[in-house]
């Protein structure tokens, strides 16, 4: 299927191009959002017509996703989720998640912006991609975390893991002191309490002194 785009598409073309697609990503993605229309004699005469205030509308738009990106680049947002011990989440993050942290923090952002690679799935700090123009993207970090508190230490560089490791050995470290605690209190009952000690056989017993 043959249609005309209205605006830069990644890995398809410019505006203004030809290009042929499948039915379905025509149909479902490319026409449903306005981005082309299809290569017919009358949509490619009305592109024509149109060209130069689309063009300026893009310059528009453009610039001001730009004044945005220069904002919103390198951005960090604390998701808080719930997880194991092991650090797996009970679900995984949506861009829908996203987009509400950002706007949250006040940023504008539609979830059709934002693009997740790999789902996100486990606690930590993940990058991902947020295209606020066919011709500019920037990059965010979401800090999953299961509490404001977690996600700080993250933002410090400590994993859940590394965490974890801290709790075991602290707990291990009072156990130790604990038993030492209470071998220090049986030596000194010891002490208090043991007998007087024996006069060696051949020396005189104080006792037998008039």
């Amino acid at each position: 299927m043959q249609v005309i785009l209205l605006e830069r598409v990644a890995k398809l073309g410019q505006m203004g191009d030809v290009v042929s697609v499948k039915p379905g990503y025509a149909r479902n993605y490319l026409l449903l959002q306005g981005k082309a229309l299809t290569a017919s004699k009358e949509n490619i005469a009305s592109f024509e017509e149109q060209k130069a205030q689309l063009e300026a509308r893009n310059l528009e738009t453009k610039g001001e996703a730009e004044k945005l990106a220069e904002r919103l680049d390198g951005q960090k947002f604390v998701v808080i989720r719930q997880a194991s011990d092991g650090g797996n989440l009970y679900g995984s993050v949506t861009t829908r998640d996203a987009s509400e942290v950002a706007t949250a923090e006040g940023f504008s952002i539609d979830r059709k912006q934002v693009l997740i690679r790999q789902p996100i799935k486990e606690l930590g700090l993940h990058d991902i991609e947020v295209h606020l123009h066919p011709e500019v993207m920037c990059m965010v970090t979401l800090n999953v975390a299961r509490s404001p508190e977690e996600a700080e230490l993250q933002e410090a560089g400590k994993s859940i893991q590394d965490l974890a490791a801290e709790e075991e050995a602290a707990a291990e470290f009072e156990v130790s002191q604990l038993f030492d605690d209470m071998g220090g209190a049986a030596n000194d009952d010891f002490g208090d309490n043991a007998p007087a000690p024996r006069a060696e056989e051949g020396s005189e017993d104080p006792r037998d002194e008039v």
